[in-house]
Order: C-alpha cells, then structure tokens, then sequence
C-alpha cells in the first residue's frame, strides 16, 4: 500500500509555510496556501517549478486582481464556494496561470481558505484527491486562529472609523496614534464613499462585501463599516493626475461585481470630495450624506452625479433657503402659475420646469411630457402671459430654475 495512504497530514507542523512545503513534498509540486479572500497565507519553498501567476501572488502576497476576475468568469471560484471536492483549473495562459487544482478549506459552511497545486510535471490522481482533502482538513484548526485575530482587529478598527465619522477623535496625533495601533498606514489624502442598499445589508451580503473589498486593488481601502443599508468606505485614490476618474470606476465596478456575482441590486453610490486632513473626515460624511438625500429627491435631475463636488447648485440649497425665509421672499411668477394650475387643473408649473430641465429644448421637453411640440408651444405662451415670464431672460429663467429646485427640495 501507498505510504501516503496512512495520512501523512496527521503530524504536528509550527507553522503554515513548513504544512505548506510538506504538501508540497507529498505531491511533488508547488503550493501556496490562501484566506477566503486569496491572501497568500503561505508557500512551499522547495520547489523552483512555477508560473507567473504564482510569482506575482507570492510577491504581492494575494492573487492579482485579474487572476481572480478571470477564475470567477471561468467558474473556479463560484466553484469552490460551492463544493468541497478538489477542483482542476485548466491553464490561461493570458493571465499566466497553468494547469492546477483547487480545494477549498472549510469549517462548517464558512469556507477559510484555499490549497492550490500546480500541475507542472504530473497530474494529480484521484488518490492524491482524496489526500488533497485530508489536507484542507488538517490546516483547517490554523486558519481558524488566524480568523479569530482578524476579526478582533476589526472590531477595533470599526470602533475607531466611526469615532472618526462622527468627530470623537479630536487632534491629528490621536488620529494617527489610533491608525498606527490597527498597523494602518493613513495615506496622504483620502476619500469617503457610501454605498446606498435598498434594504439593510444581511449577514451573507456583507460577507461578499468583505470579499470584494479585500481583492480589491485598484485604489487603498483602509476602513470600513456597515450602517443598516449602507456600506461606508475610508479610501485613498492611487491615481494623482485623475482621482475622481478613478474614484467613478470603483464605485461603478463594485456595483457591477455584487450584481453579477451575488446578484444585489438597485446600489447607489455616492463619494465625498478628497482631503488631506483626517479631522475633516466628518465633514466628507455630511457631504455623502447630502449627496443621497439630493439624490433621492431629484432622482431624473441627479442620475449621472455621485459625488459633491458635482452636485453645482444643489450644494448651496441649504443657505439659500435660509436667506429666503430670512427676506420673507416668494418668487412671484411660480406664485401666479401655481394659483393658475390650482384653479383650472392645468400643469403649467410642471410644465415649465420639464422645459427649464430640457434647456428650453421644445423637441425633449415635449417628448418627456408626451405631448406635441405645439401643444407645448401653446403651454409656453400662456406661461408667458400668466406668469410674466420672458423666456429670453437669462436671470429671471435660472432664478425661475432655482425656486423649481427649492419647492421641490421642501416638498412642496
């Protein structure tokens, strides 16, 4: 009978690397071993035979981001999140990886981590199948200890985001103290992003969350935290000459991937303008939290804006609004049209605020308010009549705009 036969996974090991090396000598070939999140725990050292992707892991201490966009498109990983059987994974040669196979370390239903051996001068046989499983079972103890430690850290860094979110920390080096505790490295100017969920955020989305978040590598993530429906993100834009370009592409690809990947929908995401100062983090919060609440009352007006810096006139509606309860002012044209459209049952207000909208563009306007262009017409004359309105104004036309705005952010 084969020795391998007898177990050889059941002997103590000090640490991941030496479990590593002896899965290594057992198959005769190379192994790295990662978290539920593809970062590289440990490798075999004592075997030279290797492809690109596994350099690149092994260098950058995770698996590229390609990599593992690619190992989802196949089908690798949903895989693996599935079964506990070894999986083989057939060569890319695009994104450097050749023949291997894949199990999963599971506890329970919560899947730990990942054993990967490359194929490179054998083919693994059913036999070493049912040994790669012995495998991911006897590692299965160390990773636990390692997700204990992890989740302790989290905690704390929650506790000290949301310190940060709300003002508890007061002065730059209690800030940094905080940040080199947690072995955080604050970079030198960040970003606040928000992620608006219809619902609150379930236990099982927040794990895919988690999951994106940590293979993420296009920008640097340092804090996170959930709020009922909102996932809320400390990020630092690595692209210096396009920031906010590069901010828009995250946000949009991190929607997209829990769509297809985990199928959620209907994410709003929004993001703060880009400090250097970590005591002005709440004030990048207020700014994500305007940014929704203009969103969702001018959802058609605000569908292509998702951070503040966009937001134009929509930032100062707040101010304006006090001067205008200040000067006991009424616009009196919107006054006139609003008695008028009570009175017959008319919508000349609405009417002109599509057209405001549209640019005074009559074929849009008309369009959106299905009617025909010269119904519109008739509209517009009588809204000159009624109202005062003369529509070659500039000034009285974007104070007409602004008032629209405001009535509508109180509600009325």
């Amino acid at each position: 009978m084969d020795a391998r036969q007898h177990d050889p996974f059941k002997t103590a090991f000090e640490s991941l690397d030496e479990f590593a090396d002896l899965i290594s000598q057992v198959f005769m070939c190379p192994i790295t071993i990662e978290d539920a999140n593809h970062r590289l725990l440990a490798y075999s050292t004592h075997d030279e035979r290797t492809d690109p992707a596994r350099i690149s892991t092994i260098i950058g201490r995770r698996v590229p981001e390609k990599v593992i966009n690619q190992l989802w498109k196949e089908g690798t990983i949903p895989a693996l999140l599935k079964t506990r059987d070894p999986i083989r994974v057939k060569n890319m040669n695009d994104i450097g990886l050749k023949s291997r196979v894949a199990i999963s370390i599971w506890k329970q239903d919560e899947v730990l981590g990942f054993i990967w051996a490359i194929e490179i001068d054998k083919r693994l046989t059913d036999e070493d199948f049912d040994l790669l499983k012995k495998a991911a079972d006897a590692v299965k103890n160390k990773l636990l200890q390692l997700q204990t430690r992890k989740n302790k850290k989290e905690e704390h860094s929650q506790e000290f985001f949301w310190k940060l979110l709300t003002g508890h920390l007061k002065g730059e080096k209690e800030i940094y103290d905080n940040f080199h505790s947690l072995q955080i490295t604050p970079a030198s100017s960040f970003a606040l992003v928000v992620f608006q969920f219809q619902q609150n955020i379930t236990s099982k989305e927040e794990q895919s969350i988690s999951y994106l978040l940590k293979t993420s590598q296009s920008l640097k993530i340092m804090l996170y935290t959930i709020d009922c429906n909102q996932l809320i993100l400390l990020l630092s834009p690595t692209n210096i000459d396009e920031p906010f370009q590069q901010l828009d592409h995250f946000t949009r690809t991190f929607v997209q991937n829990l769509g297809d990947r985990y199928g959620v929908k209907d994410i709003t995401p929004v993001y703060s303008n880009i400090y250097k100062d970590y005591q002005k983090l709440g004030k990048a919060y207020n700014e994500t939290l305007t940014v929704l609440s203009i969103k969702e009352k001018f959802p058609f007006e605000t569908k292509d804006i998702f951070n503040y810096q966009k937001l134009g006139i929509y930032q100062l509606f707040e101010l304006i609004l006090e001067k205008r309860r200040n000067d006991d002012y009424e616009n009196d044209s919107l006054k006139r049209l609003h008695e008028y459209d009570n009175k017959h049952n008319s919508n000349l207000v609405e009417t002109l605020d599509v057209f405001l909208n549209q640019d005074n563009n009559i074929n849009d306007a008309a369009k959106e308010l299905n009617v025909h262009a010269n119904t519109l017409n008739y509209r517009l004359k009588r809204i000159t009549e009624i109202g005062n309105v003369n529509f070659k104004d500039p000034n009285q036309k974007m104070i007409l705009y602004l008032d629209l705005k405001l009535e509508k952010y109180q509600g009325i």
